[in-house]
């Protein structure tokens, strides 16, 4: 028989695993007070990073899709906010790239732009990573690396295709143009993203 309190049980939300002093359950974004101004303001600075590092673009030579931070960014975005406000902030950046703001890659907007497949892909892969972080997939280095990886490989798993049936290009092309001249970057990208996520839980877990 017990003589003390019943701890109170974490909420469904969180879960019941903790990694570190951080409830596995929880985004880096739940950290910050809840309201729906809080939501709405991660959606929309969500959406504006994207932009902003889409606009950090080196141009490939033979490829109409420049290298540029845009992946990274909404890789971030979907993990450090979660599924549902990552996908949130990607629909609003793609709906606001349509409807004609110049903020896919290399300033121009539109379904036609060469890089629009990629960000259908992002979309997708924002929701997923954040659906993986709050399991944790953010916690360490070496799942932090499994998940951007896996986001990186629906981005282009949508973005090829797309790439090839807007510019007319075989498969082949497709990829020697719309993939294989990004495999480094990607790789820098997700060592970068190894380094900040688990260390960004660190120092959480220490206050």
């Amino acid at each position: 028989m017990s003589t003390g309190a019943a701890s109170p049980a974490l909420s469904p939300d969180l879960g019941s695993a903790r990694s570190g002093g951080a409830p596995v359950g929880q985004v880096l974004a739940d950290l910050i007070p809840a309201s729906r101004v809080r939501d709405a303001a991660l959606v929309l600075g969500g959406a504006a990073l994207t932009g902003l590092a889409a606009q950090i673009a080196l141009p490939v030579h033979g490829s109409p899709v420049p290298v540029t931070g845009q992946t990274f960014a909404a890789l971030l975005v979907g993990t450090a906010l979660g599924a549902g406000r990552g996908f949130l902030s990607l629909a609003l950046y793609a709906l606001a790239g349509v409807a004609g703001v110049p903020w896919f890659a290399g300033g121009v907007s539109g379904a036609a732009a060469p890089s629009f497949g990629y960000v259908l892909g992002m979309l997708l892969a924002s929701t997923v990573v954040g659906a993986l972080a709050r399991r944790g997939a953010d916690r360490t280095v070496w799942r932090t690396a499994a998940a951007m990886v896996l986001g990186e490989a629906i981005i282009y798993a949508v973005g090829v295709p797309y790439l090839a049936l807007a510019n007319d290009m075989s498969a082949t092309a497709a990829i020697a143009a719309g993939l294989t001249p990004f495999l480094l970057g990607d790789a820098l990208k997700a060592a970068l993203a190894m380094g900040v996520l688990p260390t960004a839980w660190k120092l959480v877990d220490r206050k």
